[in-house]
């Protein structure tokens, strides 16, 4: 099981609000592809997956607060 956390875009990004969920419990992940997007204070940027595999697990809600390194979803490769 692997998760994917929250990257830090930028040397002063220590928090994210997670707006929107691509990605569902079941739906199959590539190598770079985009799995939800969230919002610093000064843009909006999708996070995307550094492995293949099955979402298995969210890990956090739309609206949610989040701090780099953050794991936001399980993935089984």
């Amino acid at each position: 099981m692997s998760e994917i956390v929250v990257p830090k875009w930028g040397l002063t990004t220590e928090e994210v609000v997670l707006l929107k969920w691509y990605k569902q419990v079941g739906d199959q992940v590539a190598v770079d592809e985009p799995v939800a997007e969230a919002e610093t204070d000064k843009v909006t940027q999708e996070i995307v997956s550094q492995i293949a595999g099955t979402v298995t697990e969210l890990l956090v809600e739309e609206g949610d607060e989040l701090t780099v390194g953050q794991p936001i979803v399980r993935i089984d490769p």
